[in-house]
């Protein structure tokens, strides 16, 4: 059998994570990364975005409030990954980490993407990551996607210019 093929433009809209301590998870979310508070739900739930959109992450305690990390070997959300436009923008994120003293996981070059990843204070796995523009894609020979993983220059992604975030 072969499914139809889902409309090219839907895309992953949001996602929301169990956290043990919302302000702890604003902590990073909003003051590290830079995330802006769309919404709170008193001391249970808060929605925060970027660019004034209604949200891209919730993060709440209903199931999980001052709740431990999943133990290794269990299934869950192995990470997320927040997509930054530009590799000038993700060399900003690089710049908030290290402020922080956010400990990278890794840091690779995937040929279509260059991404850090991270854990969260509750331990979930995140991936800040740009994509170069598909003109510039790594293919084989036949026109197939050719990804591969390598690991990701810090200090040259560090060189990229600092910028101003621009408004939507």
């Amino acid at each position: 059998m072969n499914p139809r093929p889902i409309h090219p433009n839907v895309g992953i809209g949001h996602v929301h994570l169990k956290v043990a301590n919302i302000e702890r998870s604003l902590q990073f979310y909003r003051d590290v990364l830079g995330f802006e508070v769309t919404q709170g739900y008193g001391q249970d739930a808060v929605f925060i975005s970027a660019g004034g959109y209604h949200h891209h992450i919730g993060l709440n305690t209903w199931q999980s409030k001052d709740g431990q990390p999943p133990a290794p070997g269990a299934t869950g959300l192995y990470h997320l990954a927040i997509l930054y436009p530009t590799r000038d923008s993700l060399a900003d994120a690089l710049r908030r980490l290290v402020k922080a003293r956010v400990t990278l996981t890794g840091a690779a070059d995937h040929g279509v993407s260059e991404a850090l990843y991270l854990n969260d204070p509750d331990g979930n796995g995140v991936e800040l990551y740009w994509d170069r523009p598909r003109e510039k894609w790594p293919r084989d020979h036949d026109g197939s996607l050719a990804m591969y993983t390598r690991q990701l220059d810090l200090d040259d992604l560090l060189t990229e210019p600092e910028t101003k975030p621009t408004t939507v």
